[in-house]
């Protein structure tokens, strides 16, 4: 009778064991699942500000290249200025110039695994991108309609495509294309 009566008011050893046994096994499993999400949370954030910084630079470019003229587009990117004359390019260039709305030949290149920026003709260039953005060679700028007199109104296809982020578990592939079309009418 004293035994049954010290096994209803407490556990025996076994019954503990099992217990603190379980609960360790469902903690385990609880901090691995809270530690994945605390590392899919840090490569979100890490991959929203590359893309942020690179949804900024096609912005700027789009908009710019909306309000300038004379679109010339080249295949080399290392093709030596001015770039001032009018020039298509529909199998696809790694060079865009333009004149923009404040008479600033503006360029923009591919040029190795960035897109840099020049605001000086193409004498010189400074990044768009930041670092943690690598473009691939799949990226063209694409010009069609820029001669005088054709009946095509001047646009530019931009395709982007490559990695964001610089750690191998935090890296993400992307491709972004737009069409930017002259806001002003091509009309000789």
């Amino acid at each position: 009778m004293k035994t049954l009566m010290k096994k209803e008011k407490g556990f025996t050893l076994i019954e503990l064991m099992t217990a603190v046994s379980v609960f360790v096994v469902i903690m385990t499993v609880s901090m691995g699942a809270i530690l994945g999400v605390f590392e899919a949370s840090r490569k979100t954030r890490s991959i929203r500000v590359v893309l942020d910084n690179l949804d900024f630079a096609m912005e700027a470019m789009t908009r710019e290249m909306r309000y300038g003229k004379n679109y010339h587009c080249e295949s080399d990117p290392g093709a030596s200025p001015p770039f001032t004359s009018v020039q298509n390019c529909g199998s696809g260039g790694k060079l865009v110039s333009f004149l923009s709305s404040d008479n600033i030949q503006i360029a923009y290149r591919i040029h190795g695994t960035t897109l840099e920026k020049s605001e000086d003709g193409g004498a010189t260039y400074i990044s768009a991108t930041s670092p943690e953005v690598t473009l691939n060679s799949s990226s063209f700028f694409y010009v069609t309609g820029a001669v005088v007199g054709d009946p095509l109104q001047p646009r530019t296809l931009i395709k982007m495509s490559g990695t964001a982020g610089t750690q191998q578990k935090t890296q993400t592939d992307f491709t972004l294309q737009t069409l930017v079309s002259q806001r002003a009418l091509d009309i000789p």
